[in-house]
This record gives structure tokens, sequence and C-alpha cells, in this order.
């Protein structure tokens, strides 16, 4: 599941960043408000952390920007600002959330969340494909009541296949999704997940081309007949 982090505080980022990585989050990080506005509207997030005061474009007008776009993201507003006239502005800007620094780690875990939760998809919901059953909430697969091994990569791919039905996926947006943008896999590294995804599924009676190869474009998942 891959976050936004919008913090202008260097340090601060890393270490926020760190704890949602460690937390299984891929994490990109902007450090200025309109950078945080071209990475939100050009890479499709789960959620968006967004600093109070922001150089170039603020959080509050970054959220606002967001919102009157039509963005549905759920944003966590971060800031130091400890008054009820900062928390509403914040709120009525449009996030959904609001934490004061200095902030604890696992608070801010559990409102990412509880906030994640409230939508109709969550990371805790159960996917299923057929015969293939997905358990975000600890991290389990099987297919035909057969568990699947699959290393976090894997389980990340295959998570985003099911999210996306039969959407086609290109090698650059299956990139855009799964990993940092700091320092991006070449497409080969796609190719060579996608052949381990398919060969254990093999392995436990799924069809070969359960996930299928759509020439020149990308992959999907393959129809249910």
């Amino acid at each position: 599941m891959r976050l936004l982090l919008v913090e202008d505080d260097f340090p601060l980022a890393a270490v926020f960043a760190e704890a949602l990585e460690d937390s299984g989050y891929v994490v990109d990080v902007a450090h200025d408000g309109e950078a945080g506005w071209y990475q939100a509207t050009e890479i499709e997030y789960a959620l968006i952390l967004l600093d109070f005061m922001l150089p170039k474009l603020d959080g509050i007008g970054l959220c606002q920007r967001l919102r009157a776009r039509g963005c549905t993201i759920p944003i966590i507003m971060l800031t130091a600002r400890d008054t009820s006239t900062d928390k509403v502005l914040g709120l009525d800007a449009g996030a959904d959330d609001y934490l004061i620094k200095p902030v604890d780690l696992p608070e801010l875990l559990a409102r990412i969340r509880a906030v994640l939760r409230r939508g109709q998809t969550t990371p805790t919901s159960l996917l299923s494909w057929g015969d293939l059953y997905l358990h975000p909430s600890n991290h389990e697969v099987t297919y035909a009541q057969q568990p699947v091994l699959l290393t976090p990569t894997e389980f990340s791919l295959l998570e985003l296949f099911l999210r996306s039905g039969l959407r086609v996926l290109s090698r650059r947006v299956i990139i855009n999704h799964l990993w940092d943008l700091e320092d991006p896999p070449g497409e080969e590294t796609v190719k060579a997940h996608i052949k381990g995804l398919r060969q254990k599924l093999k392995q436990v009676g799924a069809p070969a081309e359960l996930i299928e190869t759509i020439r020149g474009i990308g992959y999907r998942l393959r129809s249910m007949p």
C-alpha cells in the first residue's frame, strides 16, 4: 500500500518514512506543497500524510486544492500548532484526521489504519478471485484451500492485481505502486516477480495464465469462466 508523506522537516520525514516502511507501507516523500500536489495528482495513493506548514504551498492550500479537484484520497494533517482553530481549519479544508506534533508513532499508525478502514475497501478486507483468497490483515494467500507461500513483493503484487480486477496494469504502473520512487527497479524486475508469482500459483493448481499478459500493454487477472 502506497502512502505520500508531505513534510518539509527532512530528519522528521526520514523518521516517519522508516516507521511506515517497517509497517509494510511503500512511502513517497515530498518536501514542499507544490511537489506534494504534483505527486498526489500523478500517482494513486492510499493515504496522504500532510504537514500544516509547508513551503511553496501550505498544507491547508494543498488539501483544499486536492478536494476541489475531486480527490478522495484520505488525508491526515500533521502540525505543531496545538490550537482548536488550526484543527478546524484543517478539517474544514478536507482533512480526514488531525495529529499534533510531536507525533507518537504507534498512534500515527493506528490513526492511519482507522482512516483507511472508513473506506469501503480497506486493507483488512478479504480479497478473492475464484478459488484464490488473499487476507491482507495476516498476509495469507490460499488457492483451493491450499496455502501459497509468497515473498513480501509477490504478496503486494498479487494484492495489487486483486484490487485492480480486470484492469490492465503496465509495468510502469506496477513499479509506481510497489516501489520507492527514489530507487525504482527496472521493468525486467517486474517480469521476474510475475514469473515467480505465476510459478507458485501453478504449484497449487491455479491456471498457468491466472495472471495473463496483454502484449504491448501489461498484465491483468484472467477473466473467470
